[in-house]
């Protein structure tokens, strides 16, 4: 232990063992190597960079072993050399096959640069996504549809690429889709994993479109594997459903001059169909809003009055007559809107059966 702490301090502090130093300097192709060296040490990070390392080191351990080769003369030089070069060529060679595998069909490059850049989705996620639609983009033809309303099972989920499809209700315009939209977000939304239903809906394509989809079973197993994916489905699908709702709340605004709240049901009793018991139960409650002063027997529908006997009591003719109902006060204009629209819709859905979706719209 000694021996080798003394001749380190030897080396240290008494200079190198060499007996002499060469007078001549090394040739030109020992200096380029090493500048070839410096600069590839100065690569970044990611796949480019590590070409730009791995191409410049294997270029600059080449340059070293044909210095070792024609000038050094030493066959350790060469030789290690000579691996390393093999190393960086290898590695090289790996990294254009990742670059080769990951590269993107142009459609769904475009896709990722739309919707996956500005939300920061790593790219082997984005690759995980559009796997499960197998890569393949789906064509429409003009006029071609692409469900028809109570006949085409909601089994996928479709975004569209390129085009603008109408979408429609016995034969009435309700609004547009247009690219980079999902085309049936809200039927997707309406249904549980294990529940069936058909569209509501009409789908028509305007142009020529093209779009992807995802298999229903397919993409709910891929939901439930990853919750990074399945939120992010999430907030595409809230934010498609709400900017739909938007566009049929302007199309109210165009006819009745109110925008409506679309966080509350009055856009959908606007919308949405009923029974006919719901319908007398909302006229009901129109009457009781638009005229306050009637009496309960009169405000009581002609089915719900009881029919009067002809052989009454004389106990029951002398009750006395009901208090009249004490004023209420008038109705704000979102109320009257909303009456508006429900007496120009023959039917509104009874309360606590609004699905998702309005079924039925009126003419707008």
């Amino acid at each position: 232990m000694t021996s080798n702490s003394s001749t380190v301090g030897q080396l240290l502090w008494h200079g190198p063992v060499c007996t002499s130093w060469k007078q001549e300097q090394e040739g030109a192709i020992y200096h380029l190597a090493n500048c070839i060296l410096l600069l590839g040490f100065m690569a970044g990070s990611g796949v480019y960079g590590g070409l730009y390392l791995f191409g410049f080191l294997g270029t600059g351990y080449l340059c070293h072993v044909l210095w070792g080769w024609f000038n050094a003369c030493g066959l350790d030089v060469v030789l290690w050399s000579a691996l390393l070069t093999a190393a960086c060529l290898l590695q090289l060679g790996h990294l254009v096959y990742r670059l080769r595998v990951d590269t993107l069909p142009e459609e769904f490059c475009l896709l990722y640069k739309t919707l996956g850049m500005p939300l920061r989705v790593p790219l082997h996620t984005y690759q995980e996504i559009i796997r499960c639609c197998h890569q393949q983009v789906l064509t429409l033809a003009t006029e071609q549809t692409y469900a028809v309303e109570g006949e085409t099972p909601i089994n996928q989920l479709s975004l569209l690429l390129a085009g603008r499809v109408r979408v429609s209700q016995d034969g009435q315009f309700l609004h547009y889709i247009f690219p980079y939209q999902f085309m049936d977000s809200p039927e997707w939304e309406s249904l549980h994993p294990t529940e069936e239903g058909v569209f509501q809906v009409t789908l028509t394509a305007e142009t020529e479109c093209s779009y992807i989809s995802w298999p229903r079973k397919s993409l709910h197993h891929l939901l439930d594997r990853e919750r990074y994916i399945s939120g992010l489905f999430s907030a595409l699908l809230g934010y498609d459903i709400s900017e739909k709702l938007y566009t049929l709340n302007d199309k109210l605004f165009a006819k009745f001059g109110l925008r409506f709240d679309i966080r509350l049901p009055s856009l959908y009793h606007v919308l949405g169909p009923s029974t006919s018991d719901g319908g007398l139960e909302s006229e009901k409650d129109d009457q009781e809003n638009c005229e306050p002063a009637m009496s309960p027997a009169e405000a009581l529908p002609t089915s719900a009055q009881p029919t009067p006997s002809v052989t009454s009591s004389p106990s029951a003719t002398s009750l006395p007559a009901p208090l009249p109902r004490a004023r209420m006060s008038r109705p704000d204009s979102s109320v009257l809107a909303s009456m508006t629209a429900l007496r120009s819709s023959p039917q509104v859905r009874s309360r606590g059966q609004a699905p998702l979706v309005p079924i039925h719209t009126p003419e707008l």
